[in-house]
């Protein structure tokens, strides 16, 4: 069994489009054959989400190139194209991403993220917000509500995607402890 988290649009396990910083070839690819086991596809921030996911109602913002995001909910893996929103004159992934924290700098760059992410949150009843991504590190102090993934969530999210039922822990009396479902089927959207 294989996982890939591809870094484009994902549609019913498979890519929907050419991912936009790779070479073409990727639609239509038969992995399955090429790996010789059974393959699940998934959009890479949404792997990352999974394997970041603590219960409730998430919402995952991967900052690095542009902004990946997924929300997950009620076991529904369902992943988002907020980047493309309209912000400030353009696209909120370009503001946020890799170019805009570079153009912007790191302070103006969190002022920008910490404006952002309330909106975010309350627009989609999100719980809380994880941040992950390449530029995750950048983000001090942490905005209210949000946690910090790593990259290597994504590997537990490849595994969450075989698994028909998670257990998802966490310390008694955690903000999480009531919201966090006992075993899940995980649907992706």
């Amino acid at each position: 069994m294989a996982s890939i988290g591809a870094p484009g649009p994902v549609l019913h396990g498979k890519l929907f489009a050419e991912p936009p910083n790779l070479g073409p070839g990727w639609v239509g690819f038969d992995f399955a054959a090429a790996f010789a086991c059974p393959v699940k596809i998934i959009n890479d921030a949404a792997m990352q989400a999974l394997g970041s996911y603590q219960g409730g109602r998430m919402l995952y913002l991967g900052l690095g190139t542009g902004i990946g995001s997924t929300l997950i909910a009620e076991q529904v893996i369902v992943p988002m194209e907020l980047g493309a929103l309209r912000y400030r004159g353009g696209e909120l992934g370009r503001y946020l991403g890799r170019r805009g924290l570079a153009r912007l700098g790191r302070r103006a760059w969190q002022s920008a993220l910490e404006k952002v992410i309330p909106i975010l949150k309350a627009a989609l009843a999100a719980d809380y917000v994880f941040l992950g991504g390449g530029n995750a590190k950048h983000v001090d102090p942490l905005p209210p509500g949000c946690r910090r993934g790593h990259n290597r969530n994504a590997l537990l999210g490849g595994f969450r995607l075989w698994e028909h039922s998670v257990g998802v822990t966490h310390k008694p009396g955690s903000p999480d402890a009531e919201q966090a479902p006992a075993s899940c089927e995980w649907r992706q959207i």
